[in-house]
C-alpha cells in the first residue's frame, strides 16, 4: 500500500515551515523571515496512529514578480498535482491577502482536497476572526498555532479522515527501489533484471508514470523490485523535468531495504543524482551506485578509472557504497547486480556482539585519544547496538558535548574497519552516563 501524500501550500511567510517541522516531529525545513526562502520542496514522512504519510513543504507563493517565483510556482504545482491532500497555510494575525487569494484559485483548480490551517491562532482575539477566511470558499478550516503546537492534533485527524491505515507489504520479501532522474535507464534495468519486457520502455524521459512493484525470483528467492519514475505531465510546469521528480523517489526510497541509484555512463554525474542518494542516504536506506549505459562507453579501462574518480569526488558522503558498472540494454554485466543488493541488505541487518563492539571502541580509543577541551577529555564507557537499517550504535559517554565531528567519523571508520558494512550507513547516537 502506497502512503499518500499531503502538499503545505501558502504565501509567504504564514508559517508552512513550522508547521512542517511540528508535524514531522524534526527541524528539516529552515525557518527563516525571508520570504521565498523555502524554494524546493521539503519531504518528510508522517506517522499518526495507525496512519502514515509523506508531508511536502513548499516555498511560498508570491503574485508580485519576485526572484525564485517562477521556480516556487512550478515547485507548487507538482507538489499539488502529487498530493492526496492539500492543507492549506494562511496567517490569522495578518487576515488574507491578494497572495492567498491567488493560491486559492491554483488550489479550486486542482479539485483536490483542501483543508485550510488558520496559522499563528494562539490568542482568543485571533480566534474570532475566523470567519473573515470562509471568503476562500473551501469547506474546512482549522485554528492552529504551528510554534505552540495548538491545533495540530484536529489537523492530523482531518488529514488522515479518509486515509486508510498502513498495511506493510510483501512484509517477507527484501524490497529494493531502482531510483535516479529521468532517462537514466530505470525501467530498462528491471526488464534486464526480470529479463522480459514488462516496464514500458521508451526514449522520451519520465515515461514511467508512477512507482511499479514486480515479484520476481533470484537463486530461488523472492524479491520486489520497486521502478521509479519521472514525469509524464503535459505543459509548462513540466519541462525541467529532471529536477523536479524527486517525490516518487522518495516514496519508493521509504518503502525499499535497498536504493539501485541509477547513473548515466552517456551523460556522467549531476547534480540532480546527489539530491537522489542523498535521500536515501538520510533515510538510512542501504545503497548500491548502478553507472548504467556502459556499452556505450569506449575505451572501458580507462573509463572505469575516471568514474570511481568522479564517484569518489561526488558521494564522498557516501564512500561506503559499492559500485556496479553495466548495460541494461545488451545486459552486459547485470549479473554482477543482485549479489551486491545483497550484500548491501545483509551489511544494513547486521547485528554486532556488544563484546565485539566494545572490544573494537575500546582499542580505537587508547590508539588515538580524543583532544581535551577545557580541561575535559571525552571518555567512552560502553557500546551496544540499539537497531537495524540501518545500523546504529549507541555509546555511552561522560559528556556529548565533547564530541567532535572528526573523533566521531574516526570512531565509525574504525567500526567499518573491523566489520563489514558495506552498503549501509550506520549511526552513532552518544549517550551521557546515566541518561535514560
Amino acid at each position: 500500500m502506497k502512503k499518500p501524500v499531503v502538499a503545505l501550500l501558502g504565501r509567504p511567510n504564514v508559517g508552512k515551515s513550522t508547521i512542517f517541522n511540528r508535524l514531522v516531529g524534526k527541524k528539516i525545513s529552515i525557518m527563516e523571515d525571508t520570504p521565498g526562502i523555502t524554494r524546493d520542496r521539503i519531504y518528510g514522512n508522517v506517522e499518526y496512529g495507525d496512519y502514515r504519510f509523506h508531508l511536502v513543504d513548499t516555498g511560498g507563493i508570491d503574485i508580485e514578480n519576485n526572484a525564485f517565483q517562477d521556480e516556487i510556482k512550478m515547485q507548487a504545482n507538482l507538489a499539488i498535482d502529487e498530493a492526496d491532500v492539500i492543507v492549506f497555510v494562511v496567517d490569522g494575525k495578518e487576515g488574507l491577502t491578494a497572495n492567498d487569494f491567488a493560491v486559492r484559485d491554483m488550489l479550486l483548480k486542482s479539485q483536490k482536497k483542501v483543508i485550510v490551517a488558520i496559522n499563528k491562532c494562539d490568542s482568543n482575539k485571533i480566534k474570532e476572526t475566523e470567519y473573515e477566511f470562509y471568503e476562500l470558499g473551501f469547506e474546512k478550516y482549522f485554528q492552529v498555532s504551528g510554534e505552540h503546537n495548538i491545533g495540530m492534533m484536529e489537523l492530523l485527524e482531518e488529514i488522515v479522515r479518509e486515509f486508510d491505515p498502513i498495511v506493510e507489504e510483501y512484509k517477507d520479501m527484501i524490497k529494493f527501489s531502482i531510483i535516479g532522474r529521468p532517462n537514466v535507464g530505470k525501467s530498462s534495468l528491471v526488464n534486464a533484471l526480470l529479463n522480459e519486457d514488462r516496464v514500458i520502455v521508451s526514449e522520451v524521459a519520465g515515461t514511467t508514470r508512477d512507482a511499479i512493484d514486480t515479484v520476481f525470483t533470484y537463486h530461488g528467492e523472492e524479491y520486489v523490485v520497486i521502478d521509479t519514475a519521472g514525469m509524464r505531465k503535459k505543459g509548462r510546469v513540466y519541462e525541467k523535468i529532471e529536477k523536479y521528480s524527486l517525490l516518487r523517489s522518495m516514496k519508493a526510497i521509504d518503502r525499499s531495504d535497498v536504493c539501485l541509484i541509477v547513473l548515466n555512463a552517456e551523460e556522467g554525474i549531476v547534480e540532480h543524482d546527489k539530491h537522489i542518494a542523498g535521500y536515501a542516504i538520510e533515510a538510512g536506506k542501504a545503497v548500491v551506485l548502478v553507472v548504467n549505459k556502459w556499452d556505450t562507453v569506449a575505451n572501458k579501462d580507462t573509463e572505469i578509472k575516471k568514474w570511481k574518480k568522479d564517484i569518489e569526488n561526488n558521494f564522498s558522503f557516501m564512500p561506503y557504497a559499492p559500485i556496479v558498472f553495466l548495460s541494461a540494454k545488451t545486459k552486459k554485466r547485470i549479473h554482477t547486480l543482485m549479489p551486491e543488493v545483497l550484500r548491501a541488505y545483509e551489511s544494513s541487518t547486521k547485528q554486532i556482539k556488544t563484546s565485539l563492539l566494545n572490544s573494537v571502541l575500546t582499542d580505537a580509543y587508547s590508539l588515538n585519544l580524543p583532544p581535551t577541551y577545557k580541561g575535559k577529555r571525552l571518555k567512552i564507557y560502553f557500546s551496544t547496538q540499539v537497531s537495524v537499517q540501518p545500523p546504529t550504535f549507541q555509546i555511552q559517554v561522560n559528556s556529548k558535548g565533547l564530541i567532535h565531528f572528526s573523533y566521531e567519523r574516526y570512531l565509525e571508520n574504525k567500526i567499518r574497519e573491523s566489520f563489514d558494512f558495506t552498503g549501509t550507513p550506520i549511526v552513532l547516537q552518544f549517550k551521557n552516563k546515566g541518561e535514560q
